[in-house]
Formats: structure tokens, sequence, C-alpha cells
């Protein structure tokens, strides 16, 4: 496995792998690698035959109070960690300077999708989704490859992506992979680490709120109202979760809705924090068709 930290180095490699009729995957990622990252990797191994996994930590995309600064950055450790998957080809980790030459501050071009972006964490991250789209394009662009794997946890990222991609008629194919989850139903994340022992004993309650709510709706309800208090209550029992939102949209659109509608699909999804820690969970699921 090697590791490119220019967009010349990435650059050579993809078209050398083009001109040998290779099949070229990429893996965004901003380092921190769990086993939900490697499940995109294994994924992208199935795809292709160059893997790169991008390792940065993209400063545009964070809020001023956000946690840029204590993000983790484990470069070492996660290409230890690549290299003992042995699915990886190439590991892309540029500097900031490298990929803002003039500073993130002196961008002046931003790629935006519209709509998309103004529910879920578009509507309390602003401008995040402004710089998620803008490096991920970028990245596209410098590593050119045939298909991009993301992560279902993500599930408004991946639906952000996969419209900019239509539209702008990138010549990619946007792969998605299922949450990967601990055995307790919490979904792997780099910001785990940050919960407390206490933090993390109550974090579960992300995910039986949202398997209750994908139950009833299995079981014919259509009401958006009850759907909400019952994942509503399942949080309240946990004392340190702070919910920041809790909707229920559709899929595609990524709208609210107010009543579901047989085969309808839907996103169950939340965002709480604990303490400063914040986390995100979502079920995407099709409503029954009754007959």
């Amino acid at each position: 496995m090697e590791r490119l930290t220019t967009i010349a180095e990435a650059r050579a490699v993809s078209r050398a792998a083009r001109a040998a009729d290779r099949r070229v995957v990429l893996v965004p990622t901003m380092g921190a690698l769990h086993e939900g990252h490697l499940a995109l990797v294994e994924q992208a191994g199935d795809e292709g035959d160059v893997v790169v996994v991008s390792i940065f930590v993209n400063p545009t995309q964070f809020g001023p109070d956000e946690d840029y600064e204590a993000y983790p950055r484990t470069l070492e450790t996660d290409e230890e960690t690549l290299r003992r998957q042995g699915r990886a080809t190439h590991v892309f980790a540029p500097t900031v300077q490298e990929m803002y030459p003039d500073g993130p501050a002196a961008q002046r071009t931003t790629v935006s999708v519209n709509q998309l972006t103004d529910t879920l964490c578009g509507a309390v991250r602003p401008g995040h989704f402004d710089g998620v789209t803008t490096v991920v394009s970028m990245l596209l662009h410098i590593v050119q490859p045939h298909v991009a794997v993301f992560g279902q946890k993500d599930a408004q990222q991946l639906a952000v992506i996969r419209r900019m991609v239509r539209d702008l008629h990138l010549p990619v194919d946007i792969v998605a992979v299922p949450t990967v989850r601990e055995s307790d139903g919490l979904a792997r994340s780099s910001r785990n680490a940050y919960l407390t022992p206490e933090e993390r004993a109550q974090a579960p309650a992300l995910y039986e709120a949202l398997s209750a709510a994908a139950t009833a709706v299995q079981q014919g309800e259509l009401q958006v109202g009850p759907l909400v208090r019952r994942m509503q209550a399942i949080l309240a029992d946990a004392p340190l979760v702070h919910p920041q939102y809790i909707e229920v949209v559709d899929a595609r659109e990524l709208s609210p809705v107010e009543r579901l509608q047989p085969g309808q699909r839907i996103l169950l999804a939340v965002a709480v924090y604990f303490g400063d820690t914040r986390l995100i969970d979502n079920i995407p699921l099709t409503v029954p068709t009754r007959t």
C-alpha cells in the first residue's frame, strides 16, 4: 500500500490505472478509521482493482464552534489498520495546504446542493454540506474514480452527494454500504471515542428509538406524530441524551412528511448531544403496502 500526499501523485495513479483498464475506487474518509470505515474499504475492494482511501480532515465542513481542532488525526494507525485489512492499494493523505493552496478562507469556489441541505443536519449546521460537497467534488476530480463508496450512517450526506453527481453529470457510480453497528446497536463513529463510560452506556438509546419507530411503521403506523413521540419517549429515558432533532423525512428529497404513503421510501433520523459530543443515526425503510 502506497501513501500519496500530492494531487499530482493521486492523478498519476489514476491515469496509470485507467490506461491499464483497471477499475479505480475511492473511499473518502476523515481518518480515525473504525469498523464502519473498513466495511466501506471492503466493499471498495469488491468494486474495483485500485482502491484509494482518502484521509483528510476537511476544515471547510466544520463550523466555528465545532470540533475541527480536536478531531482525531491518527494517520499512522489508520495506515496500519488498512495494511492489516489488505484491501486498500493507496492512501491519499494531502495536507490542508495541498488541498487549499491559498488557505480554506480564501476558497472562492463552492459546490452547493440546494433543498436537500435545508433539513436534518443541514438545518443546524449552516455551511456544513457546502464544505462536504466541495471537498468530495475536489476528491472526485483528483482521483477520477469509476466508483466512490459512502456509508448509509451519513444518510443526508449520501443523498446530497448522489444528487451532486447526478446534477453535474460526474462519471462516477456512488455505492452505499449499510451502517456498521456495535453489538448493542450503537452506530460506529469516530466521535464515539469522546463519550464517557456513562454516556456510552446510554448511547444505544438512539438505535433503540429508531428501531421502535421502524417497527411501528412495519406494523401499519402511517402518522408521523406517533412515530416521533415514540422516539422521544425512548430518548427521554436516557437522561444524558439531549436530542437536537427527531425527524421522519422522505428518503430521496429529505423533506418532512406529514403522513406516510404505502410504498414510500422514508428515513427515520435523529441527532443528539452527549455534552459536547454530537451523534447521528438513521434507519431507511420502505412503508409496507397492505393488501
